[in-house]
């Protein structure tokens, strides 16, 4: 997955475990950006009779970085709180939840959001209404309708939501952890296996969203709408993360518990499959808890990455091109490092300067395209990823692909990839149907009583 489950320790507190940040020009209101960062992955719809909430003790963040250091321009944080109605019965809800204000509904959350910037914190609204999970047809009649109105304009141009959806990450998950057999290319394995396609593992579990819609121009350094994209002012640099308190303290014979000491960053994301494939092991608690602006300590993972010497082993005879190449990966520390530099790409750069860190970057300039493709700037369309990340971009694909090879004639026009290299796919071509074409983007989640088998 892109990050779930990512690391030893963050593995065991979903609530905090930060899966997927998307960031992409508002395709239906292009003088926008819409950053979505999602948590408590890989929830099963029908996971009652405690269904899925954001963390009341955790602090989640987004970040936005305008200035090309790696560090923190723009913060946006939101805390929520829960409110029971009745604590004397064991049910979510006590009968339909026709509206966010319904007397049905027992266990209802709520956050705040604040924008923090040079330094100084505004609070942006409070007491903002969470939809609740999508129980059923009986529980939650017209889901939709309850996504609606936990959709909040603040009077400072953000539009936000925070609540339950459909995971938008497609992933053929069992086949990528089964030593990266993929499906489609089983016949080029060392034990070969019927030819087949991928298997969408994500397609029914659900997830918990935070977006947020922000006016381009309270992005910008000097407040501007960027059309030049070759200017350094077009490009933001963008991440999220979620802290703790470092101190909690549980009083068992009160049934109560408190939090108190600093925020401690616990979880964090960026380009998607970062700490989950390029961070060794041993330190993916560590990078967790560390800030993109030291990121260096990676730099040798990104430019020898263990998968791009274990694909020769897998698939012997396959890469042999690959498996000579020994030089450090350049292609790939510019596309998760630094950003891509002009002249690399033709009429385009997403490039934030010399420090190393593992941010989403994030061309403002650059329109959404009409006719968008899922495999982005490798596939022509510099609209999406490694430009930002939008909810349909393959980015399982593209980030095999250059793993494997695809990127290196982006710096050194003398390697040529292997031929196997362009025909990487994992085999899923999820139906429009799973994303929204406005805001939130990402779609209604599964209940538990309807909710497909695969």
């Amino acid at each position: 997955m892109s990050s779930h489950r990512e690391a030893p320790e963050i593995s065991m507190d979903p609530a905090a475990d930060n899966a997927d940040v998307y960031a992409f020009v508002s395709p239906d209101k292009p003088d926008t950006v819409t950053i979505i960062t999602n948590f408590v992955p890989l929830q099963a719809p029908a996971g009652g009779p405690n269904f899925f909430e954001f963390g009341n003790d955790v602090l989640y963040s987004i970040f936005i970085n305008n200035s090309g250091d790696a560090h923190p321009d723009i913060e946006y944080q939101f805390q929520f709180h829960s409110s029971l109605r009745n604590p004397n019965t064991f049910l979510y809800n006590t009968g339909p939840i026709d509206s966010l204000k319904s007397t049905n509904w027992n266990k209802r959350q709520f956050f705040s959001i604040t924008r923090v910037q040079d330094g100084k914190s505004k609070l942006l609204g409070s007491d903002l209404k969470c939809p609740p999970c999508n129980i059923g047809p009986r529980s939650t009649p017209n889901y939709e309708t309850l996504a609606a109105e936990a959709v909040h304009t603040l009077p400072t141009g953000e539009v936000v939501f925070a609540g339950q959806r459909n995971d938008p990450f497609f992933v053929d998950l069992g086949a990528i952890f089964d030593l990266g057999d993929l499906r489609p290319f089983q016949h080029l394995h060392l034990i070969p296996t019927p030819d087949g396609t991928g298997v969408d593992n994500t397609k029914a579990v659900n997830i918990h969203s935070i977006v947020i819609q922000i006016p381009i121009k309270s992005l910008t350094t000097d407040g501007s709408m960027p059309t030049d994209v070759m200017s350094a002012k077009s490009v933001l640099g963008i991440w999220s993360s979620s802290s703790r308190r470092k101190v909690k303290m549980i009083d068992a014979a009160n049934d109560s518990k408190s939090e108190s000491g600093p925020w401690t960053q616990i979880s964090r994301l960026g380009n998607p499959l970062f700490n989950e494939v390029i961070v060794p092991l041993g330190k993916k608690d560590v990078w967790n808890g560390q800030q993109p602006s030291g990121d260096a300590a990676y730099l040798s993972n990104v430019e020898h990455p263990e998968l791009a010497g274990l694909l020769p082993v897998l698939y012997p005879n396959v890469f042999p091109n690959l498996a000579a190449l020994k030089t450090a990966r350049a292609d790939l520390v510019a596309i998760l490092l630094t950003g891509l530099p002009s002249g690399v790409v033709g009429g385009f750069q997403n490039y934030t300067g010399k420090t190393y860190a593992d941010m989403l970057r994030l061309n403002v300039a650059v329109p959404p395209a009409k006719s968008p493709n899922p495999l982005g700037v490798v596939g022509g369309d510099l609209a999406g990823y490694p430009n930002g990340r939008r909810v349909f971009d393959d980015v399982v694909t593209i980030e095999l692909r250059a793993i494997a090879g695809l990127t290196v004639p982006l710096v050194d026009k003398t390697f040529k990839p292997d031929a196997a290299t362009s025909a990487i796919d994992q085999g899923i071509a999820p139906a429009a149907s799973r994303y929204l074409t406005a805001f939130p983007y990402v779609r209604t989640p599964y209940d538990g009583y309807d909710t497909p088998s695969s």
